[in-house]
């Protein structure tokens, strides 16, 4: 059964106040706001389907099928930003732009055997204005690819505005929603590392 906005919420409350209490000794990367349209992607995501990330994946985790208390243990162990769960097909890296040649070419084996599965790709509004980002994408595309990448827009990378950085208003995939892309806007609550109250790198 698919968790609940009202679920996901707690879940990442409690990683805050843990993490406010000096009980993880390793960055985490918060959700926060994007319940409901993390839900809407989560419907087109099936059992057998591949899920990459960057260093913020706890809701892809969660939608996933992961339980609760797995993916909680994987934090406290100092891995939130790295979190994998190749039984679950969930896969997360803290390198920029890391796992979209690793869903591409997933999505190619996936192409080649016939396998009945797709790839879910998702990465921040500045990765998805990186060169390897348009790469990826553009060879999916023209190769009509398995795989679907989602955009997730919250403003911020690191602590810098994605639209003041590359000067433009609009950004390359704002609006875009079809068989490759999927692109939604969100305002966190958090900060782009930790929960508000400890220093973060």
């Amino acid at each position: 059964m698919m968790m609940t906005p009202a679920q996901l919420i707690a879940f990442e409350d409690r990683v805050a106040a843990t993490f406010n209490a000096g009980r993880i000794r390793a960055p985490v990367h918060l959700y926060s706001g994007n319940e409901e349209q993390m839900i809407e992607v989560f419907q087109d995501v099936a059992p057998q389907d591949w899920v990459f990330c960057s260093w913020r994946s706890h809701y892809q985790c969660l939608l996933k099928g992961v339980p609760e208390d797995e993916v909680f243990a994987e934090i406290m162990a100092g891995r939130s930003i790295s979190l994998c769960f190749p039984e679950h097909r969930v896969y997360s890296s803290a390198i920029v732009g890391g796992v979209l040649p690793i869903a591409v070419g997933t999505a190619m084996a996936i192409q080649r055997s016939g396998e009945n599965a797709r790839v879910h790709c998702f990465m921040g509004e500045m990765t998805a204005e990186t060169g390897i980002a348009h790469e990826s994408m553009k060879y999916a595309r023209n190769h009509q690819l398995p795989i679907r990448f989602i955009v997730e827009d919250n403003g911020k990378s690191v602590c810098t505005d994605t639209r003041e950085a590359w000067n433009q208003s609009t950004l390359s995939f704002e609006g875009r929603r079809d068989d490759h892309v999927h692109y939604y806007r969100y305002e966190t609550r958090y900060p782009h590392a930790g929960a508000g109250q400890r220093v973060q790198f």
